[in-house]
């Protein structure tokens, strides 16, 4: 596991720089816009399409990218609310100068945390979100988020991460004790609709 140095003295490190993001977003957009016509040809090499056919096929292949579009900058944003969260959270409670997380962890969360909330009414917009540690301690309350606050929330989904307590042995020598913490890659999401009786619903990623 390839573990990155994230978050230090106050500033979450992002997964990408906002240059090679944009570009990332504009090049897969831009695949995304032609591979759909690519594929029809080839497929179907030598038959005859209608009008009504093509323009069926082309507002379908629009509206896919637009969603997926959409879901990615959701999925940015987010993973610069728990970033942000986990760096405000380093002076109290997490008492430590430096936190480690594994190498696109963020990402990872963020991607889950927007896709949990797809099948919600309000969608992500719904969301209460809460974030916590697990260490040999116990349990500790991490902060919050709230992506849209002029929303009243329907669900609440919590971000459990998981401290390293064998802590990281070349580090310690170079820091001092208990300033530096490492996050392990796994993870859980717990969430609880706020209206309803059912049982929250408990997914573990690693």
């Amino acid at each position: 596991m390839v573990y990155t140095t994230a978050l230090l003295f106050g500033h979450g490190m992002p997964v990408l720089s906002e240059e090679e993001s944009v570009v990332e977003m504009i090049g897969k957009y831009f695949f995304q816009l032609t591979s759909p016509g690519l594929k029809t040809s080839s497929a179907r090499r030598g038959s005859v399409d209608s009008c009504d056919d093509m323009e069926k096929s082309s507002s379908s292949a629009d509206l896919d990218t637009g969603l997926e579009y959409e879901e990615r900058l959701l999925q940015q944003d987010m993973t610069r609310q728990i970033e942000r969260c986990l760096s405000e959270a380093k002076a109290s409670p997490l008492r430590c100068q430096v936190l480690l997380l594994p190498r696109h962890m963020s990402a990872r969360v963020g991607r889950d945390v927007v896709r949990s909330s797809a099948d919600e009414p309000c969608g992500l917009r719904g969301a209460s979100i809460k974030v916590y540690l697990q260490s040999k301690d116990g349990l500790k309350s991490l902060g919050s988020i709230s992506p849209d606050p002029s929303v009243t929330p329907t669900f609440e989904l919590s971000v459990v991460f998981k401290a390293d307590d064998d802590g990281w042995p070349p580090l310690k020598h170079i820091f001092v004790t208990d300033k530096v913490l490492k996050l392990r890659p796994e993870y859980r999401l717990v969430k609880k609709k706020l209206y309803s009786s059912a049982s929250p619903v408990i997914h573990d990623f690693n």
